[in-house]
């Protein structure tokens, strides 16, 4: 099996304690390549790398920093398929897709380049006409980016690039069950110009790796995306050092079709929102709310389409859903979809026992009906390809139940009547909601969560901002300040 090390001050570096961990490919179910297994060490060596080229990067001006962003976002579209592949691999996920995220990250790349010629301050009058005040942009230092497995070149792009952008150093700390593509990055990073020392990648555990660079205190903010448990031992964490969090966490989205939609025009508007990336995806619409007057129609023509998705080996072109990633994610959606049955749910289509390869993770396309909003399968993100169907009667039904979640990521809205889009969509507690589409991303629109979904934004000029805080900068001309010293100045 090949060895990845890890990337560390712009070259490939083993572990220190010599330790690999295997990395299993989903759809053999067997070991297909190793990592390095990371401790506190190997953090402190990446980010004592970033810390002592920071100040060089923060102040190299924003030409640099935006030339060879641009470079990279060029590189690594140019390399799309042999990224896609690492990652359709080590994850499981169609590689069609990947690599269409992967081409569109010299979007991402080059639009957060554009940005480093925004950290704009401001002037702030006062009365006294010597005095000027005005605000700086900086940005904090040295940023540790956490991405999740399903996209981690994706998503570790919507940290990373807009923190490299504003002149912080990084260091991620990929999933240790799809790292491949990421220390890959390092490698492009390097041609691309990246100075040594400015992007670094340290693979390993969550528990090792991931909590030394949670609490390493020269780390001054973390961006993490995951589930809300993770989160909150990340949050805990980086408490104990008062340090600053961007949180993109899970969801349990509420996919809303009103009775005036044309079934035959929006079926692939709910397959796109539960069966794409096999559900694997925090936008996931896994609660598909439906008028009760077209319910019946609706289950019947998904249920239809979910039976000819194409299961089958992710690196086939031909493949709608691959694998699961991960053995226990796929145990968790079995026993999720068993225990909703026995809560009373329909099993419609798919399930434990429904057609899928001989060999893999996989877990078949699921529809669930007779699903209330109060039972765990409603409640409970599961990150697979199960449907659960509720249905309402009006509009306000609706509303309350798509906001009754512990959850608040993501919603689609799916009607022809114009005045109910707008007004759904202003009453939805969601960071996102999409009308008459789903799942979309774009890097010039902000995205996250509320509630148990995060917080802070990611994408777009808000996720910029993240990594940047203004500094207040007084400058009195007068030849000799005025004012008693006892007096606070106002």
């Amino acid at each position: 099996m090949d060895r990845y090390q890890h990337w560390i001050n712009g070259r490939r570096t083993p572990a220190s304690s010599g330790e690999v961990l295997a990395t299993l490919d989903p759809m053999t179910t067997e070991p297909w390549a190793e990592i390095a297994r990371g401790d506190a060490d190997d953090v402190d060596a990446a980010v004592h790398a970033a810390q002592a080229v920071f100040s060089s990067w923060r102040d190299a001006g924003p030409t640099k920093r935006a030339d060879i962003l641009w470079r990279l976002g060029d590189l690594i579209a140019e390399h799309a398929d042999e990224l896609a592949a690492l990652e359709a691999r080590d994850a499981g996920k169609v590689v069609r897709e990947v690599k269409g995220q992967m081409v569109s990250l010299r979007a991402w790349y080059h639009y957060y380049a554009s940005l480093a010629y925004q950290t704009e301050g401001r002037t702030i009058p006062q009365d006294r006409a010597s005095v000027t005040v005005f605000t700086q942009r900086v940005p904090f230092g040295v940023v540790g980016v956490i991405p999740a497995f399903n996209s981690p070149m994706l998503l570790g792009g919507m940290g990373l690039a807009p923190a490299l952008a504003a002149g912080n150093c990084v260091v991620v700390k990929p999933p240790e069950v799809n790292s491949l593509s990421l220390l890959r990055l390092g490698e492009l990073a390097k041609e691309a110009g990246l100075p040594d020392g400015c992007l670094n990648i340290v693979t390993g555990l969550g528990q090792e790796a991931g909590d030394a660079l949670v609490a390493h205190p020269l780390v001054r903010k973390l961006w993490f995306t995951g589930g809300p448990d993770s989160a909150r031992f990340v949050a805990e964490r980086a408490a104990q050092h008062l340090k600053p969090l961007v949180l993109e966490l899970g969801g349990k989205s509420a996919n809303m079709f009103f009775a005036d939609v044309r079934i035959d025009e929006v079926v692939n508007g709910v397959i796109a929102g539960i069966f794409a990336a096999a559900g694997q995806t925090c936008v996931a619409g896994s609660r598909l709310l439906v008028h009760e007057s077209i319910a019946e129609q609706l289950i019947d023509a998904v249920a239809a389409r979910a039976r000819t998705i194409r299961l089958g080996d992710p690196v086939d072109p031909d493949t709608d859903m691959g694998p699961m990633s991960q053995e226990k994610i796929l145990a968790g959606v079995a026993s999720r979809v068993d225990e909703a049955v026995s809560e009373g749910a329909h099993l419609i289509v798919g399930g434990a026992d429904g057609d899928r390869p001989d060999r893999g993770w996989f877990y078949p396309p699921t529809v669930l009906a007779g699903v209330t909003n109060q039972m765990s399968v409603a409640r409970n993100e599961l990150f697979g390809p199960v449907l659960s169907v509720i249905t309402f009667a009006d509009e306000d039904e609706a509303i309350a139940i798509a906001n009754d979640s512990p959850f608040a990521l993501a919603a689609g809205v799916w009607t022809r009547d114009l005045g109910r889009a707008h007004r759904v969509a202003r009453q939805l507690d969601t960071g996102t909601v999409w009308v008459n589409m789903y799942r979309a991303l774009q890097f010039a629109t902000p995205f996250g969560g509320n509630k148990l979904s995060g917080y802070g934004r990611e994408n777009g000029l808000d996720g910029f901002a993240e990594f940047t805080q203004p500094k207040a900068v007084w400058i009195e001309s007068a030849d000799e300040p005025v004012g008693d010293p006892f007096v606070l100045r106002a």
